[in-house]
């Protein structure tokens, strides 16, 4: 059964922020605010839960397209293939914020996606789960959380995604209301940026 927290992100709880850590350290999954839409998640270096977000998702891990959410660019760069000084000024600019981007993989990754060339990066404009990620010493996997009706994509209210996921997650943090426009989603491949899906955030900032 999931646990419903509050945590407040102008100053995040270090009490509640440790519980947070201390469930995904354990194999856990967790539902937790952006800077746009929830996340589901869990620690990208533990297989058992990451597997258990598969099943969750009804994804082979090896297929899985999971973004890491980072806590800065440091944290970053230890997953991405060295960055040229155009694309990490980009990245400055912009980050934290509504992006995701795609960049080359680097050899960093824990062996379950050593197989994936590319990979996902989230620097979200929310301290909740920067701080997570800070305090557990990696990423977390960010996917978003849908809504079971099929005409609304996406669940704002943190305490109807408790009832809805009760049975598939380990804790749920209520950071406040979530937006329900999904991050825009760019390539940085090719050394250029590529804008692969628009949502939320000022895309004439990138390209």
């Amino acid at each position: 059964m999931a646990e419903l927290i509050k945590i407040y992100p102008e100053n995040p709880d270090a009490r509640r922020l440790q519980q947070v850590v201390d469930t995904l350290k354990n194999g856990g999954l967790i539902v937790y605010p952006t800077d746009t839409v929830y996340g589901l998640g869990c620690d990208i270096t533990n297989y058992k839960a990451v597997e258990k977000l598969c099943r969750l998702k009804k994804v082979k891990p090896e297929k899985a397209r999971f973004s890491f959410i980072c806590s800065d660019l440091s944290n970053l760069s230890l997953y991405v293939r060295q960055i040229d000084t155009p694309i990490f000024k980009l990245l400055k600019r912009v980050l934290p914020g509504p992006y995701t981007f795609i960049l080359p993989a680097g050899p960093s990754l824990p062996k379950f996606f050593k197989g994936k060339k590319t990979v996902g990066i989230r620097i979200p404009d929310n301290s909740i789960p920067r701080e997570i990620v800070r305090l557990l010493g990696n990423p977390i996997i960010s996917t978003s959380v849908y809504d079971s009706d099929t005409l609304i994509e996406y669940t704002t209210d943190p305490s109807l995604i408790a009832e809805n996921v009760d049975e598939c997650v380990d804790l749920v943090i209520d950071g406040g209301y979530g937006g329900n426009v999904a991050s825009s989603v760019i390539s940085l491949i090719d050394g250029y940026p590529e804008i692969i899906r628009e949502g939320a955030g000022d895309i004439s900032q990138i390209i």
